[in-house]
């Protein structure tokens, strides 16, 4: 048995072309209670869960976020527009980097940009990196055909009741490797920022102790 090229091509580009982000114009501009934060979440990410029964958000998993420094509290129990931009970057970010990760990341952002007067405020930062998404999934569908291209040309003089299997087994090495590389590459960035971060806070912190 061998692997149906087209089949297995035109389904990883269906599922790759399922991949979105919530619109910045469909964020409701009130504010709203944990259960309509988390029905909005489940309903906007529903695309993304492996199986039904996934949850998108919980109410501990906010509850969480809010002990781990990644979200400001509410305001009388109700969470803001851009307490949402927040929990749709940590959605994001949690499926490949830890909490403390996630925390230096967002940290410097909620700081700066969280209830900003100015023009760059978080939905600004949120407009800006999610504009990057449609030319990111064209490039990623022409990469994931290539590679499936390479993977599907090994395995060939394998036993033929093998060969599919192994085969499958040579794409996700493939997949497996790429994500492996990029995610230690933004560790390192990361690192790189906390590093930053603790050393502008010691500077910040003698300069204080001087006065």
């Amino acid at each position: 048995m061998t692997i149906n090229t087209q089949d297995m091509i035109g389904s990883i580009l269906e599922s790759i072309s399922r991949i979105d982000y919530i619109k910045p114009e469909d964020i409701p501009n009130i504010n709203l209670y944990m259960d309509q934060v988390t029905t909005f979440m489940e309903e906007q990410l529903a695309s993304s869960k492996r199986y039904p029964e996934d949850k998108i958000l919980t109410k501990t998993m906010i509850n969480n976020y809010a002990k781990n420094n990644l979200l400001p509290s509410p305001e009388k129990k109700r969470y803001s527009r851009e307490h949402l931009l927040l929990l749709i970057f940590i959605y994001y970010f949690k499926n490949i980097l830890s909490i403390n990760d996630i925390q230096t990341l967002l940290g410097p952002i909620t700081e700066k940009y969280f209830r900003s007067d100015t023009d760059m405020d978080l939905t600004s930062i949120y407009n800006e990196v999610f504009s990057m998404e449609k030319d990111q999934v064209e490039l990623l569908k022409e990469d994931l055909v290539k590679r499936y291209h390479t993977a599907e040309a090994t395995f060939e003089s394998a036993p033929e009741e093998d060969r599919r299997f192994l085969k499958l087994f040579s794409f996700i090495c493939l997949l497996s490797f790429d994500v492996y590389t990029k995610k230690m590459l933004i560790e390192q960035l990361v690192d790189e920022l906390r590093d930053e971060n603790n050393e502008e806070f010691t500077k910040s912190k003698k300069s204080k102790n001087k006065h």
